[in-house]
C-alpha cells in the first residue's frame, strides 16, 4: 500500500520536472530534406548515350537524390518523387528524356 502511494505522489512530481522536445519534423511525403531534383537545364543529356558517366553528371546538376533510368517499354510506379530524376531512353540506349518526380 506505501509503495502504491508513493508511486502515485512520486511519479507525476517526477514527469513535471522532465523536459519535452519538440516532435521532430516529418518530411513531406516523396521528399528528402536537402534534396530538389531540378531538370530544366539537363536537356543537353537528351541524345546522349546511356552511360554511368551520364547519370552520374546529370545526378550531380540535377540537386536529386535519387537517379531512376527507365528502359524502353518498363512499367514504372507514378508516384512523384521530388529529390528523383528519371531518364528514359531507347532500344539503342539513347537518353529520349529527362525529367523530375
Amino acid at each position: 500500500m506505501k509503495k502504491a502511494l508513493f508511486a502515485l505522489v512520486v511519479c507525476p512530481a517526477l514527469l513535471a520536472c522532465s523536459t519535452t522536445v519538440g516532435e521532430p519534423e516529418v518530411p513531406e511525403r516523396g521528399t528528402t530534406p536537402g534534396y530538389a531534383c531540378a531538370a530544366e537545364n539537363l536537356q543537353s543529356f537528351v541524345g546522349q548515350s546511356v552511360n554511368e558517366e551520364n547519370g552520374a553528371d546529370a545526378l550531380k546538376q540535377s540537386g536529386a537524390k535519387t537517379l531512376r533510368w527507365i528502359a524502353p517499354r518498363s512499367a514504372i510506379t507514378m508516384d512523384f518523387r521530388q529529390d528523383r530524376l528519371n531518364i528514359e531512353y531507347d532500344d539503342a540506349m539513347i537518353i529520349t528524356r529527362i525529367y523530375c518526380g
